[in-house]
């Protein structure tokens, strides 16, 4: 084997790791919330603290591997993923639980864009959309496998055994991490930009507590103080980086369309996904009486369709264009979200399997284009730059659709029947899935597409 595939092997099985602690996760979460006496948005910190923990690493990440070394950081991150995991098993509160998903979480933000930009370096040009492909495989297969799987621990062991599981693929990565990467000398890397980062830390936590708070029982001034505090520290640190040589997080980088572009898509198809999904997870087991497993396995309809569309994406991207491909993503992903508004009983299987198909077309479409657009423009130390902002928004992405989602059901809940209240939500984030149909134009290829960076 090449050396360059055994770099995107490490790359792969690192990224199959995380993809697969937010899915498998988010099955036992309505188990974990029983189990802990904790609410549905209280338990969504199980993830939160995650997103967070590799917020708070990702930017230094780089810094970091060109400090100690891209093997020595590499590995060491599995280690600690690996220890961080069992010790999530063995909590025995919420409280240590979140904690040691935020370590954990910092783990593994250490491993992907490090990973990512290694990879992506290593293969240019037309070769870009071949190694695009196989990440979203990989972004494909985790979905599909975990949350069955999560829900077959669930159901017939404990919510535990959903952390240890990825114990052995953890460790088999940190081996071959020191094994397969070379040790490469490289210019001293410069000091971190540690204010960029506490302040970017400091937006993600704001945001992401204010909506778990607001809805949920707590006082709305609180949650309020959290999110106008988050709005705060996100304008703060948007001066910051015009002002920053070297910012943390280079905004300026979104000045490309195609990556900006592909930064909202991402929140408009994965990001409200995943709180569509986690809506679905707790009213399909607490309201229809399904099985975790049951409600797991409809993630493999998600992942056939998701499949159909990523080889589809695959052969038409260059003849079709990303604007044409986004479009119709969009527009597939809202109908399959849509469609669940129709269920009303566990009786209503054709319209889950409809729309899980619906919204796995659209998924595996706006996900695999999104990822073959947005870093297309780049290469050498810019490649690693964009990839740090790529994995960030990524990330985000998913906590943020996950608690914006919790937020409106909890709010509707408040005057609307529980399958009312999940019918709304779902009408709600249909239409919020198609807001960046307007800003498709902006990838006109009469139009400049390579905006310049300030150096």
């Amino acid at each position: 084997m090449s050396y360059r595939y055994k770099v995107a092997v490490v790359f792969l099985l690192g990224f199959f790791i995380d993809c697969v602690n937010i899915f498998m996760s988010a099955v036992a979460l309505p188990s974990i919330a029983a189990h802990l006496q904790v609410s549905s948005a209280s338990v969504a910190w199980v993830a939160n603290a995650y997103i967070l923990g590799l917020t708070l690493v990702i930017p230094i990440s780089t810094w970091l591997a060109g400090r100690f070394g891209h093997r020595q950081i590499i590995a060491a991150s599995m280690l600690l993923f690996s220890l961080a995991g069992l010790l999530c098993g063995l909590a025995d509160g919420f409280a240590s639980l979140v904690f040691w998903r935020l370590v954990q979480g910092m783990a593994g933000g250490l491993l992907i864009p490090l990973g990512q930009a290694l990879t992506f370096n290593l293969f240019q040009g037309t070769q870009r959309a071949r190694i695009s492909t196989l990440v979203m495989a990989v972004a494909l297969l985790a979905p599909a496998l975990s949350p069955t799987l999560g829900g077959a621990i669930v159901d017939h062991s404990s919510w535990r055994w959903v952390f240890f599981a990825s114990l052995p693929l953890s460790l088999l990565t940190a081996v071959l991490a020191w094994c397969w990467i070379r040790t490469e000398d490289g210019p001293a890397p410069t000091r971190p930009d540690v204010q960029g980062l506490l302040l970017v830390s400091a937006t993600l936590a704001g945001l992401l507590l204010g909506m778990s708070l607001y809805g949920s029982g707590y006082p709305a001034y609180l949650a309020l103080a959290c999110l106008v505090g988050g709005l705060l520290f996100a304008g703060l640190y948007h001066w910051h980086c015009r002002h920053c040589p070297r910012p943390i997080v280079d905004l300026r980088l979104l000045r490309n369309v195609r990556l900006g572009l592909s930064v909202g898509i991402y929140h408009a198809i994965p990001g409200l996904f995943t709180g569509v999904n986690l809506l679905s997870l707790f009213f399909l087991q607490d309201t229809l009486h399904l099985s975790a497993q049951h409600s797991g396995m409809f993630m493999l309809l998600y992942a056939a369709g998701a499949l159909m569309a990523m080889l589809a994406c695959g052969r038409f991207y260059n003849s079709l264009g990303a604007a044409r491909l986004f479009a119709t993503a969009l527009v597939l992903h809202s109908a399959g979200i849509a469609t669940l508004c129709w269920v009303g009983s566990n009786s209503d299987l054709p319209l889950l399997i409809t729309a899980y198909l619906l919204m796995g077309l659209g998924g595996g479409a706006g996900a695999n284009t999104a990822q073959t657009t947005a870093l297309l423009d780049f290469s050498g130390n810019d490649t690693h730059k964009a990839s740090v902002i790529w994995n960030i928004n990524r990330q985000m992405a998913f906590s943020l659709g996950a608690a914006l989602l919790l937020m409106l059901y909890n709010l509707l809940l408040r005057h609307l029947s529980a399958t009312d209240a999940y019918h709304l939500s779902l009408l709600l984030a249909a239409l919020m899935g198609l807001l960046p149909l307007p800003l498709l134009g902006k990838l006109n290829p009469q139009k400049v597409l390579h905006a310049p960076v300030d150096r």
